[in-house]
């Protein structure tokens, strides 16, 4: 078995990081065997090496190796690239043909972006791998194949399995070995070695002299988060290595190659993009209103109770006068004399049981409201028996939650019901 340094010379891999040699380790050590192995890691990375490696060092090294882009093949004649099809089985058909599948019989087919599958070539798929059978397009018979598949995506396979665009049984049987190449943002070390690299070849192929950064374009280089991953980095390399004179770049001159390099690098949460349909919003916002709404009787209840017990009106409305703006409001302006308290809102009397009549409203902005006739009020006695039936009716008889209800302990509930006989 080589060692990981000559496998990474004789594929001209370039990188020392941890993570690298991790990958390249465990596609050594699965190479001899017939798994079926995942490639992952985002786009630009190198996944396509990985495959190279477990072929070259696979006792099917002599057989072919076929390799598939599924995401540029059309979702109409893939089935037919992967797996043949009969003459005339569809218009244009004029020969039968052979897919992949047959052709590499013996060998390996690495399927190059296979998360692009759609779900009819998946189920084809996975009976392949299942049992290494397959049928052309427009044929009954079956036929057989052995062939090692070795697979590569940039999706996330748990998300696309979510949303239903990638089957589960199909994602655990190509994950049997699940290999992740990491990308070159946590590759620091590499960065600039892969750079020199890139520019030492880009300078030989265009015969002139390397390009070589300054300090400070060093350190940009080594910033910067290289969303396009190594062939990102290949490119800005060529292109500097063509279009510059100069061949010492400058901080100025790299950030100039480089997009949105002034951006922040601090990583962010992005929440997913809500449905049109998704009411989420709303719905918090009705809950707000009736809890706020509760919280507003519960304070009624609580000030009803207080002007039941005590039948001074003024002494009430001072000690409870942070209640009282609570529920009305305060508008930061002293209230006249001519004007409505808050008693006189709630409908109930100054005093001990006298009818009260409301002052006239002086102000003409009032003129929209409804002139109500009062009705006579109830005795104080008679309104607190009321409203003690009601919530031991609303309750079931259940008097502790009455007494929660009214705002006054369960041994004065208690009290009160032996006083009115209820």
């Amino acid at each position: 078995m080589e060692n990981i340094q000559a496998i990474k010379q004789r594929f001209e891999l370039i990188g020392n990081d941890p993570k690298l040699n991790r990958a390249i380790e465990k596609a050594i050590q699965v190479a001899p065997t017939d798994i079926s192995v995942l490639v992952t890691g985002e786009s630009g990375v190198g996944k396509e090496a990985i495959p190279k490696i477990i072929h070259s060092l696979s006792h099917r090294k002599h057989a072919k190796y076929i390799a598939v882009n599924c995401g540029a093949i059309p979702e109409g004649t893939i089935d037919s690239e992967l797996f043949g099809h009969e003459k005339g089985a569809f218009t244009g058909a004029t020969q039968t043909r052979s897919g992949y599948f047959e052709v590499a019989d013996g060998g390996t087919i690495f399927l190059d972006e296979v998360g692009e599958l759609p779900l009819t070539t998946q189920v084809r798929l996975l009976r392949v791998l299942e049992n290494g059978e397959f049928l052309k397009v427009g044929s009954s018979q079956v036929q057989k194949t052995n062939v090692r598949i070795v697979a590569a995506t940039n999706v996330n396979m748990l998300d696309a399995i979510k949303k239903e665009k990638f089957r589960e049984d199909l994602y655990y049987r190509l994950s049997t070995v699940e290999i992740n190449i990491p990308p070159l943002r946590e590759r620091k070390g590499d960065i600039h070695l892969l750079f020199r690299k890139f520019a030492s070849d880009f300078g030989q192929k265009y015969k002139m002299p390397t390009i070589r950064l300054d300090d400070d374009a060093v350190d940009l280089l080594l910033k910067y988060r290289w969303p396009g991953n190594i062939r990102q980095l290949r490119n800005i390399a060529e292109q500097i290595s063509v279009l510059e004179e100069s061949r010492n770049v400058s901080w100025e001159t790299l950030n100039g190659y480089l997009p949105n390099a002034s951006s922040s690098n601090l990583p962010a949460v992005i929440g997913q993009k809500k449905s049109e349909s998704d009411f989420s919003n709303e719905r918090e916002i009705l809950y707000k209103v009736l809890f706020d709404m509760k919280s507003d009787l519960n304070d009624l209840k609580k000030l009803t109770l207080e002007l039941m017990k005590n039948s001074d009106g003024e002494k009430v409305q001072e000690e409870n006068e942070g209640l009282i703006k609570k529920i009305y409001g305060d508008n930061g302006e002293e209230v006249e004399e001519d004007e409505r308290t808050p008693l006189e809102v709630l409908h109930l009397p100054e005093s001990r049981m006298e009818k009260h009549t409301p002052k006239p409203v002086m102000e003409d902005k009032y003129h929209f409201a409804e002139e109500i006739q009062e009705e006579e009020t109830l005795s104080l006695q008679e309104k607190e028996v009321e409203l003690i039936k009601k919530s031991l009716e609303r309750n079931r008889g259940k008097r502790k939650a009455a007494a929660a209800e009214l705002g006054i302990s369960e041994r004065t509930l208690y009290r009160k019901i032996k006083q009115y006989d209820l």
